[in-house]
């Protein structure tokens, strides 16, 4: 006849809890030190997710007999789960000491290593969790998790193999394999993993919110968005896949319609980041600045700008304090062309009473040298002399409170080295034909440069051969271009000869007319005074606004926007027929 224990434990192991935890609390009224009930009750209760009453019983039965591996194993589990992660680990070298070959405990005490960041620990410990178990496929993904936390996206990947090759039905390591494979920007075979994880498993979520991101980096746009809609199916309350579908209605320029997803991911999860970034920024883009700017602080806590954030001890200035006998820091944060925009807010600052120390970017110091209202200009990661307060140059416009009849004109502060302007008229020798400075990409690492870039076989369609002179304003020029520029000679390029901006500035001043897309030199040019095309995406950059062929950021500037979404033809026809037309005036 089979004793109390046995029936309780086999009713356990046949996921019939209660009826084994009854039998396990009447032995424990009969025998409140029987080993084999506590461990056993203690497993149970870490199996229906009772942390602490799971680790009150496994640290009962440790007390007993505490040389029991499985018991230090389980204990440890619970501990994890309740966010004891050094009590944890403990348990877990505990439980290797009493048994070296425990796989499960090795994988374990890796968990909880990754979530201490402790990742090289964490990845020795998977590696001797696999040593000891060849076919624990759940270590080769873990292991890969871990692996692509470093960066190392190639031996991720092999693990990922590995991991489905010991299990072909492993959703999850589909979609971490195809994660990896996003991250190399190898989308295509991204969506094939995603789509692998999806069939093993409709219903996973984060397989087919990953798989809306692959089809968007493929520019299929709609089929991205039925991927994230489907996701939602599954979990309403999926933040990630409302803010994602948020991006994929903005770029497809259904504006009413992101919003509304930006507020439901926000509503689901306040603290979001990156909904809260996006919503800010679709508030600026439809001239709502009084929201925006209040929205667009967010970016600090971005994960591509918080290694940016300056954590001074003086005070943070958003216009609230006095600043008459004061010094404050004006520093910059984002790209060159931010800065050049956004320095237009120095002279304001200038009046309220304050000495100015401004911080930028080392390619602009020879070109705002001399700019009205700074005091002192250093070069951004100098040693800052002391101040009384700091503002981000992009947090100005809140500080002043901003809105579209408020902007302050770029009031041509940004000069030109007349010496430098000479010396580029002598090389650029006599005008024969009205002179074009031409831009087309840059080498940003914005992420999504692909869309407001072009390359120089595109951009030859909206310049005419003949009648014109173009000068290439960029200084460095993409591999994919290379051998169009060196076929075309008539597209003049001066590269390393540009040491600077004050370099490119001057250059600027020797040409007619600036066509350039969303890059850094639109906003020099403008801010220069010089008559510039800019070329935009269906949904341009936030600065930009909607619907409008003018910026009331630079009276100079003339904007082509595309029709329709990664459809630049008929921005360059427009271009041309202007450009030809240029000729007459």
């Amino acid at each position: 006849m089979k004793t109390s224990i046995q029936q309780g434990f086999e009713l356990h192991q046949l996921g019939k809890y209660p009826e084994a935890q009854v039998i396990y609390e009447q032995i424990l009224q009969l025998q409140p030190f029987h080993f084999d009930a506590l461990w056993l009750l203690g497993t149970l209760f870490g199996q229906l997710q009772k942390y602490q009453h799971s680790v009150e019983f496994l640290t009962k039965a440790l007390s007993i007999n505490p040389h029991h591996s499985t018991a230090q194993n389980n204990l440890g589990n619970a501990l994890n789960e309740l966010g004891k992660l050094k009590e944890a680990i403990i348990c877990y070298d505990l439980a290797i000491k009493l048994r070296p070959n425990d796989a499960q405990a090795y994988f374990n005490r890796g968990n909880v290593l990754l979530k201490l960041q402790r990742t090289d620990e964490a990845i020795s410990s998977y590696e001797k969790a696999i040593y000891h178990n060849p076919n624990f496929a759940e270590s080769y993904n873990l292991l890969g998790i871990a692996l692509q936390g470093q960066k190392k996206l190639k031996d991720a990947i092999t693990h990922y193999d590995k991991a489905i090759l010991i299990n072909p039905f492993f959703a999850e390591a589909f979609n971490n394999r195809g994660i990896a494979f996003q991250e190399l920007h190898r989308f295509d075979d991204a969506l094939i993993n995603f789509e692998s994880s999806i069939k093993i498993k409709p219903d996973f979520v984060e397989a087919l919110n990953n798989r809306g991101l692959a089809l968007y980096e493929l520019e299929r746009i709609g089929e991205a968005i039925l991927s994230y809609e489907k996701a939602i199916s599954v979990n309403s309350n999926f933040a990630k896949a409302h803010n994602n579908l948020g991006v994929a209605l903005q770029a497809l320029k259904s504006l009413d319609q992101a919003f509304a997803h930006y507020q439901q991911a926000i509503q689901i999860d306040p603290e979001y980041v990156e909904a809260n970034w996006n919503l800010s920024l679709l508030h600026l883009l439809n001239g709502n600045f009084n929201e925006g700017w209040l929205r667009y602080e967010w970016r600090w806590k971005r994960e591509s700008l918080v290694s940016l954030k300056r954590n001074f001890s003086e005070p943070l200035w958003l216009g609230e304090q006095s600043l008459r006998g004061k010094t404050i820091l004006l520093h910059a944060e984002q790209g060159l062309g931010d800065t050049i925009q956004f320095c237009r807010y120095i002279s304001m600052v200038a009046q309220l009473g304050a000495t100015i120390i401004l911080e930028i970017q080392k390619p602009l110091i020879p070109l705002l040298k001399h700019f009205k209202g700074v005091n002192q200009m250093i070069e951004l990661g100098q040693k800052i002399p002391h101040f009384d307060y700091h503002c981000p140059i992009l947090s100005l416009p809140l500080a002043f409170k901003t809105n579209l009849n408020t902007i302050p004109p770029s009031d041509l502060s940004i000069t030109s080295d007349l010496t430098l302007v000479d010396h580029w008229k002598k090389k650029l020798g006599p005008k024969k034909f009205p002179r074009i400075g031409v831009v087309w990409s840059s080498l940003s690492s914005f992420k999504d440069d692909h869309q407001r870039s072009l390359t120089l076989i595109e951009i030859l369609q909206a310049l005419p051969k003949e009648g014109f002179e173009y000068i290439c304003l960029q200084k460095e020029i993409k591999d994919i271009d290379q051998n169009t520029l060196a076929s075309n000679p008539h597209i003049r390029f001066f590269g390393d000869q540009l040491n600077n901006f004050s370099d490119t500035a001057a250059l600027i001043e020797c040409v007619d007319l600036v066509i350039s897309t969303c890059t850094s030199i639109p906003h020099l040019s403008c801010s220069l005074g010089k008559k510039t095309w800019v070329l935009l995406s269906h949904v341009a950059d936030w600065r930009w606004l909607l619907n409008r062929d003018d910026s009331p950021w630079y009276p100079s500037a003339k904007l082509y926007r595309q029709d329709r979404i990664y459809h630049w033809e008929s921005v360059l026809t427009k271009v041309k027929a202007d450009l030809l037309a240029f000729t007459t005036l």
